[in-house]
C-alpha cells in the first residue's frame, strides 16, 4: 500500500499542477496522505510524520507492506531520521523575519541562514520562504542552527527494516520527462484549475500554489507574462528542482539506485532484503 511523500499531493484540489495519480489509475491500490489537506493549512514535516506512522500502523495491522513514494526530502527526512523537540512558533520574532523579507527581500534572510547555518542553507531550495524563515526563527530563539538540533533526533521507525530504493534516469531522459510532463500538465488545464481554485477563493499565497507550475500559471493570469514564457520557465525550473533532489538523496544514506526500466534487479533486491 502507496504513502505519498509529495509535500504537495497532500492538498485537496490540486490535481494537474501536482501531478496526482488519479483514482482509475491506482489499480485499487490504497493511496495514503492524498488529498488530506485544505489549501489554507501549512502542512509540516512534522505533520507528515505524524500521519505517515499512523499510515504505517494502519497498514500493517492489514498485514500489507507500506511502501512511501514520493521526492519530498524534508518529509521523508522527519520519519526516517526523526524531528527535534524545538521550539514552537513565535509570533512576534516570525512577524519581523516576515516584514524583513518583505522590506529586504527574501534574498536577505537568505544570507542570513548563510552565515549562521551553511549546511541547512544548501539542502533548501532558493525560494523556500517558510523553511528559511523557520530556520531563522530557531536559530534566534535557541541560539543553535537548525542542522545542530537535527543531529540530536531519534528516529520514529527505527526499529523497522528500511528499505531505500532511488529510482535514477540519464539526465537527457530526465530533462526530455520533465519537458513532456509541463506540456502535459497545460494541455491538460492547468489554467483552468487555478482560475477555478481561485473562483472557489484559494488565495494566491497558499501553500500549494507554491508547487512547480502554478507560479507562472498565476503571473500568466495577472498578465505578467505570456504563455509560453510561463511554460518555459516552469521546466526551467522543475529541471533546477530535479536536480536538487538528485543532490538530497545522493547525501543521503542506504539507497540503492536502480534504473525504472530494471525490474527484476530491483524486484530481487527487495525479496532479498525482505527475508
Amino acid at each position: 500500500m502507496i504513502i505519498n511523500c509529495d509535500s504537495m499531493q497532500v492538498y485537496k484540489g490540486f490535481p494537474i499542477g501536482t501531478d496526482k495519480l488519479p483514482p482509475e489509475k491506482r489499480e485499487n491500490i490504497p493511496h495514503y496522505l492524498l488529498d488530506i489537506v485544505n489549501p489554507d493549512i501549512q502542512f509540516t514535516a512534522a505533520d507528515f510524520a505524524k500521519r505517515a506512522l499512523e499510515a504505517i500502523d494502519i497498514i500493517l495491522k492489514k498485514k500489507r507492506l507500506p511502501i512511501i513514494v514520493g521526492g519530498t526530502g524534508l518529509y521523508l527526512k522527519a520519519l526516517l531520521d526523526g524531528l527535534f523537540p524545538g521550539p514552537g512558533r513565535d509570533s512576534g520574532l516570525r512577524q519581523k523575519l516576515e516584514k524583513k523579507a518583505e522590506e529586504e527581500g527574501l534574498e536577505s534572510l537568505r544570507k542570513k541562514l548563510r552565515e549562521v547555518d551553511a549546511d541547512y542553507f544548501q539542502k533548501i531550495g532558493q525560494k523556500d520562504r517558510m523553511r528559511i524563515i523557520r530556520a531563522l526563527e530557531i536559530f534566534y530563539l535557541t541560539e543553535k542552527p537548525i542542522s545542530e538540533h537535527f543531529k540530536n533526533t531519534s528516529s520514529l521507525i527505527k526499529d523497522f527494516n528500511i528499505i531505500k530504493i532511488g529510482l535514477k534516469l540519464s539526465r537527457k531522459e530526465l530533462y526530455k520527462r520533465i519537458e513532456e510532463r509541463v506540456d502535459k500538465m497545460f494541455k491538460r488545464g492547468i489554467i483552468n484549475e487555478v482560475e477555478g481554485l481561485l473562483k472557489n477563493g484559494v488565495n494566491e499565497n497558499s501553500p500549494p500554489f507554491r508547487a512547480l507550475g502554478y507560479k507562472y500559471v498565476l503571473k500568466f493570469l495577472n498578465k505578467e507574462m505570456p504563455l509560453q514564457e510561463a511554460i518555459r520557465l516552469t521546466k526551467r525550473d522543475t529541471r533546477h528542482y530535479a536536480k536538487r533532489q538528485l543532490t538530497w538523496f545522493r547525501k543521503m544514506e542506504g539507497i540503492q539506485w536502480f534504473s525504472p526500466y530494471d525490474f527484476p534487479s530491483l524486484a530481487t533486491y527487495v525479496e532479498k532484503n525482505l527475508e
